[in-house]
Protein backbone atom coordinates (compact mmCIF):
# COMPACT_ATOMS: atom_id res chain seq x y z
CA UNK A 1 0.00 0.00 0.00
CA UNK A 2 2.52 2.35 1.19
CA UNK A 3 5.04 1.73 -2.12
CA UNK A 4 1.62 2.52 -4.47
CA UNK A 5 0.91 5.39 -2.39
CA UNK A 6 5.12 6.76 -3.51
CA UNK A 7 5.14 6.01 -6.88
CA UNK A 8 2.92 8.48 -8.36
CA UNK A 9 5.46 11.15 -5.60
CA UNK A 10 8.30 9.99 -7.32
CA UNK A 11 7.20 10.33 -11.26
CA UNK A 12 5.58 13.72 -10.11
CA UNK A 13 8.46 14.91 -9.10
CA UNK A 14 10.86 13.52 -12.17
CA UNK A 15 8.33 14.64 -14.51
CA UNK A 16 8.62 18.35 -12.73
CA UNK A 17 12.38 17.93 -12.67
CA UNK A 18 12.18 17.40 -16.35
CA UNK A 19 9.81 20.06 -17.59
CA UNK A 20 11.83 22.81 -15.41
CA UNK A 21 15.13 22.26 -17.49
CA UNK A 22 13.43 21.92 -20.62
CA UNK A 23 11.37 25.27 -19.98
CA UNK A 24 14.67 27.06 -19.13
CA UNK A 25 15.40 28.39 -22.82
CA UNK A 26 11.93 29.49 -23.77
CA UNK A 27 11.32 32.12 -21.09
CA UNK A 28 15.03 33.79 -21.63
CA UNK A 29 12.99 34.31 -25.10
CA UNK A 30 10.30 36.14 -23.63
CA UNK A 31 12.53 38.13 -21.30
CA UNK A 32 14.45 39.63 -24.36
CA UNK A 33 10.88 40.70 -25.63
CA UNK A 34 10.19 42.21 -22.63
CA UNK A 35 13.37 43.77 -22.08
CA UNK A 36 12.90 45.27 -26.13
CA UNK A 37 9.84 46.87 -25.56
CA UNK A 38 10.75 48.08 -22.09
CA UNK A 39 13.97 49.79 -23.83
CA UNK A 40 11.31 51.37 -26.38
CA UNK A 41 8.46 52.75 -23.59
CA UNK A 42 11.40 54.14 -21.24
CA UNK A 43 13.91 55.51 -24.13
CA UNK A 44 11.25 58.80 -24.43
CA UNK A 45 12.62 60.03 -20.78
CA UNK A 46 15.72 61.87 -21.90
CA UNK A 47 14.33 62.77 -25.03
CA UNK A 48 11.59 65.06 -23.42
CA UNK A 49 14.57 67.59 -22.53
CA UNK A 50 15.61 67.39 -25.85
CA UNK A 51 12.59 67.80 -27.80
CA UNK A 52 11.99 71.16 -25.23
CA UNK A 53 15.35 72.81 -26.62
CA UNK A 54 15.15 71.70 -29.91
CA UNK A 55 11.56 71.74 -30.71
CA UNK A 56 10.94 75.17 -27.75
CA UNK A 57 8.17 73.19 -26.19
CA UNK A 58 6.45 74.67 -23.23
CA UNK A 59 5.98 72.80 -20.30
CA UNK A 60 2.40 71.70 -21.05
CA UNK A 61 3.39 69.80 -24.45
CA UNK A 62 6.05 68.07 -22.82
CA UNK A 63 3.58 66.71 -20.37
CA UNK A 64 0.96 66.02 -23.01
CA UNK A 65 3.93 63.75 -24.82
CA UNK A 66 4.31 61.76 -21.52
CA UNK A 67 0.45 61.82 -20.69
CA UNK A 68 -0.71 60.05 -24.67
CA UNK A 69 1.50 57.30 -23.41
CA UNK A 70 -0.03 56.30 -20.19
CA UNK A 71 -3.64 56.64 -21.71
CA UNK A 72 -2.50 54.12 -24.25
CA UNK A 73 -0.29 51.64 -22.12
CA UNK A 74 -3.22 51.54 -19.06
CA UNK A 75 -5.91 50.01 -21.40
CA UNK A 76 -3.62 47.64 -22.90
CA UNK A 77 -2.76 46.66 -19.72
CA UNK A 78 -6.46 45.79 -18.44
CA UNK A 79 -7.14 44.21 -22.02
CA UNK A 80 -3.96 42.38 -22.86
CA UNK A 81 -3.85 40.37 -19.50
CA UNK A 82 -7.13 38.77 -19.72
CA UNK A 83 -7.49 38.31 -23.65
CA UNK A 84 -3.80 36.38 -23.03
CA UNK A 85 -5.85 33.93 -20.07
CA UNK A 86 -8.59 33.27 -23.16
CA UNK A 87 -6.26 32.92 -26.34
CA UNK A 88 -2.70 31.92 -24.96
CA UNK A 89 0.24 34.13 -24.26
CA UNK A 90 1.90 33.96 -27.93
CA UNK A 91 -1.04 34.79 -29.94
CA UNK A 92 -1.56 38.10 -27.68
CA UNK A 93 2.15 39.66 -26.84
CA UNK A 94 3.64 38.75 -30.89
CA UNK A 95 1.64 41.14 -32.68
CA UNK A 96 2.73 43.57 -30.25
CA UNK A 97 6.20 42.60 -30.14
CA UNK A 98 6.42 43.36 -33.72
CA UNK A 99 4.78 46.87 -33.47
CA UNK A 100 6.64 47.99 -30.39
CA UNK A 101 9.66 48.85 -33.11
CA UNK A 102 7.14 50.68 -35.71
CA UNK A 103 6.42 52.88 -32.62
CA UNK A 104 9.54 53.83 -32.67
CA UNK A 105 10.22 54.21 -36.39
CA UNK A 106 7.04 56.63 -36.59
CA UNK A 107 9.75 59.05 -34.65
CA UNK A 108 12.59 58.56 -36.75
CA UNK A 109 10.27 59.59 -39.38
CA UNK A 110 8.28 62.04 -38.29
CA UNK A 111 11.33 64.17 -35.47
CA UNK A 112 9.86 67.78 -35.83
CA UNK A 113 6.33 66.61 -35.80
CA UNK A 114 4.46 66.98 -32.81
CA UNK A 115 1.73 64.70 -34.48
CA UNK A 116 3.75 61.69 -35.40
CA UNK A 117 5.74 61.85 -32.15
CA UNK A 118 2.42 61.43 -30.05
CA UNK A 119 1.20 58.43 -32.85
CA UNK A 120 4.39 57.11 -31.97
CA UNK A 121 4.33 57.17 -28.16
CA UNK A 122 0.53 56.02 -27.94
CA UNK A 123 1.56 53.20 -30.02
CA UNK A 124 4.42 52.00 -27.59
CA UNK A 125 2.15 52.71 -24.61
CA UNK A 126 -0.09 50.44 -26.19
CA UNK A 127 2.71 48.20 -26.87
CA UNK A 128 3.72 48.15 -23.55
CA UNK A 129 0.56 47.46 -21.66
CA UNK A 130 -0.05 44.51 -23.71
CA UNK A 131 3.00 43.04 -23.03
CA UNK A 132 3.85 43.52 -19.77
CA UNK A 133 1.42 42.12 -18.43
CA UNK A 134 0.90 39.08 -20.56
CA UNK A 135 4.31 38.62 -20.82
CA UNK A 136 5.14 38.33 -17.27
CA UNK A 137 2.58 35.90 -17.09
CA UNK A 138 4.08 33.57 -19.76
CA UNK A 139 7.26 33.83 -17.97
CA UNK A 140 6.03 32.69 -14.66
CA UNK A 141 4.93 29.67 -16.19
CA UNK A 142 7.63 28.92 -18.49
CA UNK A 143 9.63 29.59 -14.75
CA UNK A 144 8.19 26.64 -12.63
CA UNK A 145 9.11 28.59 -9.94
CA UNK A 146 7.46 31.56 -7.26
CA UNK A 147 10.59 33.74 -6.71
CA UNK A 148 12.88 32.71 -9.46
CA UNK A 149 10.04 34.03 -12.21
CA UNK A 150 9.40 37.36 -10.76
CA UNK A 151 12.85 38.38 -10.66
CA UNK A 152 13.07 37.70 -14.09
CA UNK A 153 10.54 39.30 -15.15
CA UNK A 154 11.47 42.09 -12.91
CA UNK A 155 14.99 42.03 -14.14
CA UNK A 156 13.85 41.25 -18.26
CA UNK A 157 11.66 45.14 -17.47
CA UNK A 158 14.64 46.99 -15.10
CA UNK A 159 17.11 46.26 -18.01
CA UNK A 160 14.89 47.50 -20.68
CA UNK A 161 13.88 50.85 -18.84
CA UNK A 162 17.39 51.32 -17.19
CA UNK A 163 19.49 50.84 -20.46
CA UNK A 164 16.63 52.35 -22.94
CA UNK A 165 17.02 55.77 -21.55
CA UNK A 166 20.49 55.40 -20.92
CA UNK A 167 21.90 54.94 -24.34
CA UNK A 168 19.53 57.75 -25.77
CA UNK A 169 21.12 60.07 -23.82
CA UNK A 170 24.18 59.44 -24.67
CA UNK A 171 23.18 59.24 -28.24
CA UNK A 172 20.88 62.75 -27.40
CA UNK A 173 23.72 64.69 -25.74
CA UNK A 174 27.25 63.63 -27.27
CA UNK A 175 26.11 62.32 -31.10
CA UNK A 176 25.29 63.95 -33.92
CA UNK A 177 21.32 64.33 -34.86
CA UNK A 178 20.04 64.35 -31.41
CA UNK A 179 16.46 63.92 -32.87
CA UNK A 180 16.89 60.71 -34.79
CA UNK A 181 19.94 58.37 -34.17
CA UNK A 182 18.79 58.15 -30.45
CA UNK A 183 16.18 55.86 -31.21
CA UNK A 184 18.03 53.53 -34.06
CA UNK A 185 19.31 51.03 -31.50
CA UNK A 186 15.87 50.21 -30.54
CA UNK A 187 14.52 49.50 -33.98
CA UNK A 188 17.16 46.90 -34.51
CA UNK A 189 16.83 45.20 -30.76
CA UNK A 190 13.24 45.49 -31.38
CA UNK A 191 13.12 43.59 -34.94
CA UNK A 192 15.32 41.09 -33.29
CA UNK A 193 13.11 40.39 -30.30
CA UNK A 194 10.11 40.22 -32.55
CA UNK A 195 12.45 37.37 -34.98
CA UNK A 196 12.81 35.71 -31.46
CA UNK A 197 9.49 35.64 -30.38
CA UNK A 198 7.86 34.33 -33.63
CA UNK A 199 9.97 31.00 -33.27
CA UNK A 200 9.14 30.52 -29.72
CA UNK A 201 6.45 27.95 -28.57
CA UNK A 202 3.07 28.43 -27.02
CA UNK A 203 3.19 28.88 -23.34
CA UNK A 204 0.55 27.21 -20.95
CA UNK A 205 -3.18 26.05 -23.05
CA UNK A 206 -5.47 29.18 -23.28
CA UNK A 207 -7.60 29.04 -19.68
CA UNK A 208 -11.08 27.69 -21.78
CA UNK A 209 -8.78 24.51 -22.31
CA UNK A 210 -7.23 23.77 -18.98
CA UNK A 211 -8.63 21.32 -16.61
CA UNK A 212 -10.12 22.78 -13.31
CA UNK A 213 -10.15 26.41 -15.06
CA UNK A 214 -13.18 28.26 -13.44
CA UNK A 215 -14.48 31.56 -14.79
CA UNK A 216 -11.43 32.77 -16.95
CA UNK A 217 -13.42 35.22 -18.26
CA UNK A 218 -15.29 36.93 -15.08
CA UNK A 219 -13.94 40.86 -13.90
CA UNK A 220 -12.28 41.93 -11.87
CA UNK A 221 -10.12 38.53 -11.18
CA UNK A 222 -11.06 36.29 -8.29
CA UNK A 223 -7.84 37.29 -6.72
CA UNK A 224 -8.49 40.95 -7.03
CA UNK A 225 -11.42 40.61 -5.62
CA UNK A 226 -9.92 39.67 -2.01
CA UNK A 227 -8.93 41.63 0.83
CA UNK A 228 -5.29 40.44 0.91
CA UNK A 229 -4.95 42.26 -2.80
CA UNK A 230 -6.26 45.42 -1.44
CA UNK A 231 -4.81 45.49 1.95
CA UNK A 232 -0.76 44.21 0.76
CA UNK A 233 -0.29 44.92 -2.79
CA UNK A 234 -2.28 47.77 -4.08
CA UNK A 235 -1.33 50.50 -1.48
CA UNK A 236 2.51 50.00 -2.13
CA UNK A 237 2.07 48.97 -5.95
CA UNK A 238 2.37 53.11 -7.06
CA UNK A 239 5.24 53.20 -5.66
CA UNK A 240 7.37 50.76 -7.94
CA UNK A 241 7.05 53.31 -10.84
CA UNK A 242 6.44 56.51 -8.58
CA UNK A 243 9.93 56.12 -6.88
CA UNK A 244 11.73 55.97 -10.39
CA UNK A 245 9.65 58.99 -11.68
CA UNK A 246 10.98 60.85 -8.81
CA UNK A 247 14.35 59.94 -9.30
CA UNK A 248 14.77 60.31 -13.08
CA UNK A 249 12.31 63.18 -14.44
CA UNK A 250 11.46 65.06 -11.47
CA UNK A 251 14.57 65.61 -9.05
CA UNK A 252 17.24 66.19 -12.31
CA UNK A 253 14.71 69.15 -13.28
CA UNK A 254 14.40 70.34 -9.76
CA UNK A 255 18.44 70.56 -8.55
CA UNK A 256 19.35 72.16 -12.07
CA UNK A 257 17.82 74.98 -14.21
CA UNK A 258 15.76 74.95 -17.63
CA UNK A 259 18.84 75.99 -19.20
CA UNK A 260 21.53 73.49 -17.78
CA UNK A 261 19.69 70.95 -17.49
CA UNK A 262 21.28 68.03 -20.15
CA UNK A 263 19.86 64.74 -21.40
CA UNK A 264 23.32 63.25 -20.22
CA UNK A 265 22.62 64.00 -16.90
CA UNK A 266 19.04 62.87 -16.85
CA UNK A 267 20.45 59.91 -18.20
CA UNK A 268 23.00 59.20 -15.26
CA UNK A 269 20.26 59.59 -12.94
CA UNK A 270 18.15 56.76 -14.88
CA UNK A 271 21.23 54.60 -14.64
CA UNK A 272 22.09 55.52 -11.30
CA UNK A 273 18.07 54.65 -10.18
CA UNK A 274 18.13 51.36 -12.22
CA UNK A 275 21.17 50.06 -11.59
CA UNK A 276 20.44 49.54 -7.90
CA UNK A 277 17.37 48.71 -8.74
CA UNK A 278 18.54 45.64 -10.34
CA UNK A 279 21.11 45.19 -7.55
CA UNK A 280 18.16 44.66 -5.23
CA UNK A 281 16.22 42.17 -7.02
CA UNK A 282 18.21 38.86 -6.05
CA UNK A 283 17.80 40.01 -2.33
CA UNK A 284 14.06 40.74 -2.92
CA UNK A 285 13.66 37.16 -4.13
CA UNK A 286 15.08 35.74 -1.34
CA UNK A 287 13.08 37.02 1.85
CA UNK A 288 10.81 34.46 2.71
CA UNK A 289 8.04 37.07 3.11
CA UNK A 290 7.00 39.12 0.68
CA UNK A 291 5.27 41.65 2.67
CA UNK A 292 9.04 42.12 4.03
CA UNK A 293 10.27 43.50 0.21
CA UNK A 294 7.57 45.76 0.23
CA UNK A 295 8.21 47.26 3.47
CA UNK A 296 11.36 47.48 3.05
CA UNK A 297 11.15 49.33 -0.31
CA UNK A 298 8.57 51.81 1.09
CA UNK A 299 11.07 52.55 3.55
CA UNK A 300 14.03 53.11 1.08
CA UNK A 301 11.24 55.08 -0.52
CA UNK A 302 11.04 57.08 2.16
CA UNK A 303 14.41 57.60 3.00
CA UNK A 304 15.18 58.60 -0.92
CA UNK A 305 12.61 61.59 -1.01
CA UNK A 306 13.81 62.67 2.56
CA UNK A 307 17.31 62.90 0.88
CA UNK A 308 15.30 64.58 -1.80
CA UNK A 309 14.13 67.36 0.15
CA UNK A 310 18.34 68.02 1.09
CA UNK A 311 19.25 67.83 -2.47
CA UNK A 312 16.16 69.94 -3.72
CA UNK A 313 16.88 72.46 -1.29
CA UNK A 314 20.60 73.05 -1.98
CA UNK A 315 20.72 72.13 -5.55
CA UNK A 316 22.91 69.44 -5.19
CA UNK A 317 23.40 66.70 -7.59
CA UNK A 318 25.10 64.54 -5.74
CA UNK A 319 22.75 64.08 -3.12
CA UNK A 320 20.00 63.97 -5.97
CA UNK A 321 22.21 60.63 -7.05
CA UNK A 322 22.59 59.13 -3.57
CA UNK A 323 18.48 59.64 -3.89
CA UNK A 324 18.12 58.06 -7.08
CA UNK A 325 19.97 54.86 -5.70
CA UNK A 326 17.65 55.15 -2.67
CA UNK A 327 14.30 55.61 -4.79
CA UNK A 328 15.70 52.25 -7.73
CA UNK A 329 16.44 50.35 -4.45
CA UNK A 330 12.24 51.23 -3.35
CA UNK A 331 11.61 50.25 -7.24
CA UNK A 332 13.35 46.89 -6.75
CA UNK A 333 11.78 45.37 -3.94
CA UNK A 334 8.48 46.70 -4.65
CA UNK A 335 8.47 45.11 -7.64
CA UNK A 336 9.75 41.97 -7.09
CA UNK A 337 7.73 41.49 -4.05
CA UNK A 338 4.87 42.96 -5.47
CA UNK A 339 5.19 40.48 -8.25
CA UNK A 340 5.49 37.44 -5.93
CA UNK A 341 2.61 37.86 -4.28
CA UNK A 342 0.37 38.23 -7.20
CA UNK A 343 1.95 34.66 -8.89
CA UNK A 344 1.13 33.35 -4.91
CA UNK A 345 -2.73 34.54 -5.35
CA UNK A 346 -3.55 34.03 -9.06
CA UNK A 347 -4.43 31.01 -10.84
CA UNK A 348 -3.74 29.81 -14.04
CA UNK A 349 -6.74 30.67 -15.54
CA UNK A 350 -6.52 34.69 -14.68
CA UNK A 351 -2.86 34.90 -14.14
CA UNK A 352 -2.56 37.52 -17.15
CA UNK A 353 -5.23 39.56 -15.35
CA UNK A 354 -4.12 39.47 -12.07
CA UNK A 355 -0.63 40.70 -13.10
CA UNK A 356 -2.17 43.47 -15.53
CA UNK A 357 -4.51 44.77 -12.51
CA UNK A 358 -0.68 44.86 -10.54
CA UNK A 359 0.89 46.54 -13.24
CA UNK A 360 -1.75 48.90 -13.72
CA UNK A 361 -1.77 49.99 -10.28
CA UNK A 362 1.82 50.09 -10.28
CA UNK A 363 1.68 52.60 -13.64
CA UNK A 364 -0.43 55.08 -11.90
CA UNK A 365 2.57 56.12 -9.94
CA UNK A 366 3.96 58.10 -12.70
CA UNK A 367 2.04 60.66 -11.87
CA UNK A 368 3.84 61.52 -9.38
CA UNK A 369 5.55 64.13 -11.13
CA UNK A 370 2.21 66.14 -10.90
CA UNK A 371 1.12 65.14 -7.50
CA UNK A 372 5.06 66.81 -6.97
CA UNK A 373 4.42 69.91 -8.90
CA UNK A 374 0.74 70.16 -6.97
CA UNK A 375 2.62 69.77 -3.25
CA UNK A 376 4.99 72.10 -4.62
CA UNK A 377 2.81 74.98 -6.03
CA UNK A 378 1.82 75.10 -2.20
CA UNK A 379 4.62 74.85 -0.49
CA UNK A 380 7.61 74.40 -2.23
CA UNK A 381 9.68 71.67 -4.29
CA UNK A 382 11.58 70.43 -0.94
CA UNK A 383 8.12 70.33 0.57
CA UNK A 384 7.04 68.06 -1.60
CA UNK A 385 9.40 65.98 -1.51
CA UNK A 386 9.00 65.68 2.73
CA UNK A 387 5.29 64.87 1.92
CA UNK A 388 5.95 62.49 -0.74
CA UNK A 389 8.40 60.62 2.27
CA UNK A 390 5.74 60.92 4.87
CA UNK A 391 3.45 58.97 2.54
CA UNK A 392 5.75 56.43 2.08
CA UNK A 393 6.28 56.12 5.92
CA UNK A 394 2.30 56.20 6.00
CA UNK A 395 1.93 53.34 3.35
CA UNK A 396 4.82 51.25 4.89
CA UNK A 397 3.31 51.49 8.49
CA UNK A 398 -0.32 50.50 7.66
CA UNK A 399 1.68 47.45 4.94
CA UNK A 400 3.42 46.06 8.04
CA UNK A 401 0.63 46.23 10.23
CA UNK A 402 -1.89 44.02 7.89
CA UNK A 403 1.43 41.51 7.93
CA UNK A 404 1.87 41.28 11.66
CA UNK A 405 -1.59 41.05 12.16
CA UNK A 406 -1.80 37.94 9.49
CA UNK A 407 1.12 36.59 10.96
CA UNK A 408 -0.71 36.12 14.16
CA UNK A 409 -3.49 35.00 12.39
CA UNK A 410 -1.53 32.09 10.94
CA UNK A 411 -0.08 31.27 14.78
CA UNK A 412 -3.83 31.11 16.04
CA UNK A 413 -5.48 27.88 16.39
CA UNK A 414 -7.68 26.94 14.29
CA UNK A 415 -11.37 26.68 15.73
CA UNK A 416 -13.22 22.89 16.15
CA UNK A 417 -16.14 21.95 14.35
CA UNK A 418 -18.45 19.73 16.09
CA UNK A 419 -18.68 16.20 13.78
CA UNK A 420 -21.52 13.87 13.45
CA UNK A 421 -23.69 12.68 17.03
CA UNK A 422 -21.72 10.63 19.24
CA UNK A 423 -18.48 11.64 17.98
CA UNK A 424 -15.09 14.07 18.77
CA UNK A 425 -12.50 15.79 16.74
CA UNK A 426 -11.10 18.91 14.83
CA UNK A 427 -11.57 19.40 11.04
CA UNK A 428 -10.15 22.70 9.42
CA UNK A 429 -12.30 23.40 6.69
CA UNK A 430 -10.85 27.17 5.92
CA UNK A 431 -9.37 29.98 7.43
CA UNK A 432 -11.28 32.06 9.68
CA UNK A 433 -14.08 34.02 8.83
CA UNK A 434 -14.09 37.57 7.24
CA UNK A 435 -11.20 39.19 4.82
CA UNK A 436 -8.87 36.20 3.59
CA UNK A 437 -5.81 35.76 5.34
CA UNK A 438 -2.51 34.69 4.36
CA UNK A 439 -3.32 30.85 5.85
CA UNK A 440 -6.05 31.12 3.64
CA UNK A 441 -4.39 31.68 0.82
CA UNK A 442 -1.58 29.10 0.89
CA UNK A 443 -3.88 26.09 1.59
CA UNK A 444 -5.55 27.69 -1.62
CA UNK A 445 -5.92 25.88 -4.72
CA UNK A 446 -4.87 27.66 -7.70
CA UNK A 447 -7.83 29.55 -8.15
CA UNK A 448 -7.39 31.41 -5.04
CA UNK A 449 -10.01 30.26 -3.26
CA UNK A 450 -9.71 28.77 0.36
CA UNK A 451 -9.38 24.46 -0.24
CA UNK A 452 -10.62 22.45 2.60
CA UNK A 453 -7.61 20.83 4.46
CA UNK A 454 -8.88 18.33 6.98
CA UNK A 455 -6.85 17.87 9.75
CA UNK A 456 -6.41 14.35 12.22
CA UNK A 457 -8.92 14.42 15.32
CA UNK A 458 -7.40 14.30 18.99
CA UNK A 459 -5.87 10.63 19.28
CA UNK A 460 -9.01 8.29 20.29
CA UNK A 461 -11.11 10.16 18.47
CA UNK A 462 -12.91 10.14 15.38
CA UNK A 463 -14.38 12.32 12.56
CA UNK A 464 -15.98 10.15 10.26
CA UNK A 465 -16.25 12.12 6.73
Amino acid sequence: MEQGCWRPLMVDVMATTTVTRAGSGPWVKIAFAMFAVGWGANQFSPMLIVYRHELRLGAGAVAGLFLVYALTLIPGLLIGGPASDRSGRRPVVLPFVVLSPLATLLLVLGPRSLALISVGRALAGLCSGVVFGSATAWVQELSHGTGQSARRAALALTAGFGLGPVAAAVLAQWAPDPLILPYLPHVVIGVAAAIIVWRTPHGAPPAAGRAGAREPGRWPPAAVRTWRFWLSVAPASPMVFGSVALAIVVLPEDVTSARTLSAGFAGLMTALAFSAGVGVQPFARRLGNPLAGVVGGLCCAAAGAGVGVAAVAAADRVLAGVAAVLLGMAYGLCLVSGLRQTEQMAGPAQRGAVVACYYALAYLGFAAPYLAAGLGAVSSQAGAFAILAGIALVIAAGTAGYGLRQARADRAPDPPVLCQAGTTGTRTLSGPAGPPSERAFRSAGTDGRAARTPRSPRPGASCPS
